[in-house]
């Protein structure tokens, strides 16, 4: 993406220096009003936006922070140790800043982008779920802090970065670093609006990203998105990019003797939707192929002396084998590649003071069928020292639900509550799960509840408190593929948390 900056930069410039002085409608006028109301910080048709939202919370097994960490502790973590009381960052939206613009050229047609990033209230770092993982590289799992995967890589523009043509009748065509469309209909269909910190399918983007959390954002991805009446369409496409790193079916492989691949994860989706009255709801289609889930730093690089594989089965215990240190474990990742499917329906109805919100989503992974290799490269310029490109035995399939109620009270009160789950089935190979023999590849189920009140003292700022509640059971709760596997240290997590959040 680094290679639009000059592009975006020239848009910039031509867009504030070409378009008339007068204000929008919808813009400040005074510091008054920017306190009082929602009006935009616009001028010359460019719009400065962002948010900074932070808070304090509990955990009943949590991990030290991680300043690269950008999603808090509220969900179950597999290495979560300890009861602690820490500072909780983003827990109803992404604090970050953004910039985005729409300049008609000619009636009814206009140029548009949007530029933005997400940074950590607590540190003053980009989000980087990447980082999380690798410089808990080769560390004692009792001495981890928080990791994670997610869609933001440290980025500069770590959640959109595009430009593009909009139509008033034709609809709007953009290209560039962008929302999935699940990402979309996440926010338009959670009932807690994707809180990092009430909400499962908002702090985990398997639902989102339509089988992996990473895929929540595409890079070098054209969408178009029309609105027709009470109807709307949508479609994406991204195209391939990035190394596919060295790969060998061998099991002695070395680095003479894999072949280099070329770019890869390409994807594409659909979004049907409409509305009538109160009620709206939208089917979601994507597929990506060659998606990456980072794994947990244990299973990742441990010492300059360990040994890499591209084509590992981990499901079944299969050793690492092949060459010794082919990329430098040092800064690097280790993941799961798999092509995913999902199909996804929510819906919504407000009927007074309510809101209720439902959604399903139906997920089907399956080893790739252009396998990746070591050094192929992951989001934001991380290289994968590590990759397992024949991790399931059968076709993993992935059954993620959701409800909730919104209830607004007295204009300025919103309390909600939402329940999540996620199921997966069995895709190892015999023997059977039994207690005894639980593996990663076992069917497992994920639940978590949430319950939180958040109150409007004015247009711009809100403060919120709730708690969430989650556990897991069966193969979700095994943190490690590799051998038997590694349990949970705890299969829950009780996470009370307070906090503000201002927004312009």
């Amino acid at each position: 993406m680094r290679r639009f900056a000059p592009l975006f930069a020239a848009l910039v410039v031509c867009f504030w220096s070409t378009v008339s002085s007068a204000q929008t409608p919808d813009a400040c006028a005074s510091g008054h009003e920017f306190a009082t109301t929602d009006c935009a910080l616009t001028w010359h048709g460019i719009t400065l936006y962002g948010a900074y939202d932070v808070g304090a919370g509990w955990v009943s097994h949590g991990l030290p922070v991680n300043g690269y960490n950008y999603e808090g502790e509220s969900l179950v973590n597999r290495n979560g140790y300890q009861h602690r009381f820490l500072i909780a960052p983003n827990n109803l939206s992404q604090t970050g800043l953004g910039i985005r613009g729409k300049e008609e050229f000619l009636p009814g047609w206009s140029v548009v982008f949007n530029a933005s990033t997400g940074i950590n209230p607590q540190s003053g770092l980009l989000a980087n779920a990447s980082a999380t993982d690798t410089i808990n590289n080769g560390v004692p799992r009792s001495s981890y802090s928080e990791a994670i995967d997610g869609g933001r890589a440290g980025q500069p523009f770590n959640d959109e970065f595009y430009a593009g043509i909009s139509s008033a009748h034709f609809g709007t065509l953009t290209f560039g670093r962008q929302r999935a469309l699940g990402t979309d209909a996440m926010l338009a269909y959670d009932p807690a609006g994707g809180a990092y910190a009430f909400s499962y399918i908002g702090y985990n983007g398997t639902m989102a990203g339509g089988g992996d959390t990473e895929d929540t954002r595409w890079d070098d991805a054209l969408k178009y998105r029309l609105t027709y009446g009470p109807v709307h369409f949508g479609a994406m496409y991204k195209t391939a990019n990035g190394s596919g790193g060295c790969y060998s079916a061998s099991a002695t492989w070395t680095a003479t003797t894999c072949t280099p691949e070329g770019a890869h994860n390409n994807a594409y989706g659909f979004d049907f939707g409409g509305g009538s009255g109160k009620f709206s709801a939208d089917f979601v289609f994507q597929h990506f192929n060659q998606a990456i889930s980072v794994l947990n730093p244990l299973l990742g690089p441990q010492s300059l002396s360990a040994s890499y594989q591209s084509t590992t089965d981990s499901i079944n215990t299969n050793p690492i084998t092949g060459g010794v240190n082919l990329i430098d474990p040092n800064n690097t990742v280790y993941g799961i590649v798999t092509d995913n499917n999902a199909v996804m329906f929510a819906a919504k109805y407000a009927l007074d003071r309510f809101k209720f919100f439902a959604g399903y989503e139906y997920v089907w992974q399956n080893n790739p069928s252009n396998p990746l290799g070591v050094g192929a490269s992951d989001q934001g310029g991380y290289i994968m020292s590590g990759v397992e490109d024949n991790n399931l035995d059968s076709e993993k399939l992935v059954n993620i639900w959701w409800t909730g109620v919104k209830y607004t009270y007295r204009s300025k009160t919103d309390i909600t509550f939402a329940w999540y789950q996620q199921r997966q089935n069995d895709f190892r190979v015999p023997p059977t799960c039994t207690p005894q023999s639980f593996r990663a590849s076992c069917a497992g189920t994920l639940n978590e509840g949430s319950l939180f009140v958040d109150h409007h003292f004015t247009k711009r700022f809100d403060g919120f408190a709730g708690i969430a509640y989650s556990w897991v059971s069966g193969g979700l709760a095994i943190a490690i593929p590799h051998g038997p596997g590694v349990p949970y240290n705890y299969d829950n997590n009780f996470a009370p948390t307070v906090g503000g959040r201002f927004t312009f």
